[in-house]
């Protein structure tokens, strides 16, 4: 007996899906790697021609996804995304709660026009030093932080692969397609709903004080150097006061040179001139951008750079002082490295900051961390020699902070014109993307490289599961079973449902993932029902991006699991009655919004 073809496509998406589901859950493979082999699948079974298995590559979400990358990527690199997290530091003061009420918030603000896990991962370390400063135990800080940063990403369309999913369903089904801020009076509901529990709940989170080697790792990101004020650059004749605020919180003053002779007068508000040398300690980043600025160079570079011999552009690179090295003891300015090895100690880092004022009579000690300047054909003698343990790159990147007004304004007109309309999103964020990266805010292997490719192939990928669910009618089988159970039921009910049902597969998928799997069944459910599909499909996606019952379901909480010492239960114990708060709100929101509902309860 022969198959009907709607059947055998049902059957062979069952089978696809199945297998989908079980490498998601897994993680046999990686996530992009089993979108990739759904959409293969589709093609190879007939489910789906090549056109629409490719279409999510088109796709408008795909494409604001890395342009949204390539923005994030510009703010890091300008120090935008610094200046803020430390910002947030600052304001948290010293308590525990005033911590928390500054830092959810702000966070969930940076979170809603970047990535999400970036936030996190630029917030952690600054909140590891907070609460190690002021003797808090970092498990109630990072916590919070983590959550409120997935809460952000609910504050517009663009900041979440779910959201951005659930409007390109909407917009395949015929209806309105969602605004930028359409979902923002959600989002708001949600960060003051998550801000305020946390803030009356936080005794559930546990107190452990974070893994022990944090404050060693902190440490290793300060560099002992010297700058020289350039004669006729920028810097010269203008306010130390200027240069401090300009190059951020990660560079701190030690003496100040000048004519030789160290000048213990001179002030924030005194002006630099010509020669001066400074005496500075700066993190890897700023190292880098130190010998970038045009009105700036790092002293040793300047007075022995053109010496150096060989080939190939000049590059800073790392090397230790092995045990027993011929160096230990010996001053800088004694070793005359530019002569012997044709490089120039341009910053030394110590474990603890016991050394001389000028870098160049400190002596060396065994685990000396010294930063080099050279040319790369002369490096292999260096790598060669006994005298040292090992000879690796430079960690630091650049940053580019006296470009950091253009980001903003560049950040706030793409954001302008994609709210207004006079763009259309995709469009809108392609050209901010595009020009962080002419203007000069990153360049572009910074751009190619801050897109998580991972994230935008899964999500090309499971569109076509979307569509696949739709076009073989296994979305409208599930919803009319659906709808049969819940066809009494209220709406606000309904919404729930569909929260929930989202809410426990992201735990085990992504948010796109589940999003693209249930939304064409919110859709199909809301036709059945004759009632708008926008606040089912919102809800669907809302339940995939903010349902936190396990560390597992967002990357954010994966990055703070081991520096907060976290356990699973902790996750479960704060999550469960959080996401049943937010599950309420969602809905009686998404109902206000879409179907008419009361703001405000009423007793009748």
């Amino acid at each position: 007996m022969e198959l009907p073809p709607h059947l055998f496509q049902q059957l062979s998406f069952g089978l696809i899906l199945a297998g989908g589901l079980y490498l998601f859950i897994t993680e046999k493979l990686r996530v992009d790697v089993t979108a990739m082999l759904i959409l293969l699948a589709l093609v190879l079974t007939g489910v789906l021609d090549s056109k629409q298995a490719l279409s999510g590559f088109a796709s408008e979400p795909a494409i604001i996804v890395a342009a949204v990358f390539v923005i994030s990527g510009a703010l890091a690199a300008t120090g935008i995304s610094e200046r803020l997290g430390a910002w947030v530091g600052r304001a948290g003061g010293r308590g525990e709660a005033r911590t928390i009420g500054v830092v959810m918030p702000l966070v969930a603000l940076l979170a809603a026009f970047t990535h999400h896990v970036m936030v996190t991962a630029m917030m952690l370390p600054l909140l590891l030093r907070h609460a190690r400063d002021r003797q808090l135990p970092a498990s109630r800080l990072l916590m919070p932080m983590s959550l409120a940063a997935s809460l952000g990403t609910t504050l517009t369309l663009v900041s979440a692969p779910a959201f951005l999913l659930a409007n390109d369903l909407l917009q395949r089904a015929g209806t309105e397609s969602l605004g930028i801020f359409s979902i923002t009076p959600i989002g708001i509901a949600l960060v003051v709903v998550g801000t305020m529990y946390m803030l009356v709940a936080r005794w559930l989170l546990p107190r452990r004080s974070g893994e022990r080697n944090d404050e060693d790792y902190l440490r290793l990101d300060r560099y002992r150097t010297e700058l020289l004020i350039v004669k006729d650059g920028r810097w010269c004749t203008r306010p130390m006061s200027e240069l401090q605020k300009a190059l951020g919180g990660r560079f701190r003053m030690l003496g100040w040179l000048r004519d030789g002779q160290r000048r213990d007068d001179l002030t924030a508000s005194s002006p630099l001139l010509a020669d001066d040398i400074l005496l500075v300690e700066a993190a890897a980043d700023e190292l880098l951008s130190l010998h970038e600025d045009a009105g700036l160079d790092l002293n040793a570079i300047a007075r022995f750079g053109d010496q150096l011999e060989g080939e190939g552009e000049p590059q800073l690179v790392q090397a230790v002082v092995a045990p027993g090295s011929e160096f230990i003891g010996r001053s800088i300015r004694e070793l005359d490295f530019s002569r012997q090895f044709h490089a120039v100690i341009a910053g030394l880092w110590r474990r603890g900051a016991d050394m001389a004022d000028r870098l160049s009579d400190a002596r060396l000690r065994e685990g000396d961390l010294l930063v080099l300047w050279g040319k790369p054909s002369r490096f292999a003698d260096l790598a060669a020699h006994h005298g040292f343990l090992m000879l690796v790159p430079f960690a630091g990147e650049a940053k580019r902070r006296l470009r950091a007004p253009l980001a903003l304004m560049i950040l706030g007109l793409t954001i302008l014109a994609a709210a207004t309309e006079w763009l259309p999103a995709p469009l809108a964020f392609l050209l901010g993307a595009v020009a962080m990266v002419v203007t000069g805010c990153l360049n572009i292997e910074q751009a190619y490289r801050g897109i998580d490719v991972r994230i935008f192939v899964m999500i090309a990928g499971v569109i076509p599961l979307g569509i696949a669910m739709e076009q073989t009618g296994t979305a409208d089988l599930l919803a009319k079973g659906l709808s049969h159970l819940v066809a009494h039921w209220p709406p606000l009910v309904i919404l729930l449902v569909m929260f929930s049902m989202a809410a426990l597969l992201t735990q085990v998928m992504s948010d796109a993932a589940t999003t693209a799997l249930l939304g064409p069944v919110a859709i199909s459910l809301a036709r059945t029902l004759d009632l708008p599909p926008t606040p089912f499909v919102v809800c669907t996606a809302l339940g995939a991006v903010v349902a936190f019952l396990t560390p597992i379901g967002h990357h954010g909480n994966l990055l703070i699991l081991g520096p907060g010492q976290y356990r699973f239960g902790d996750f479960l114990r704060i999550g469960l009655p959080l996401t049943v708060a937010i599950a309420l709100v969602s809905a009686w929101m998404a109902r206000w919004l879409w179907l008419g509902g009361p703001l405000w309860p009423t007793l009748q």
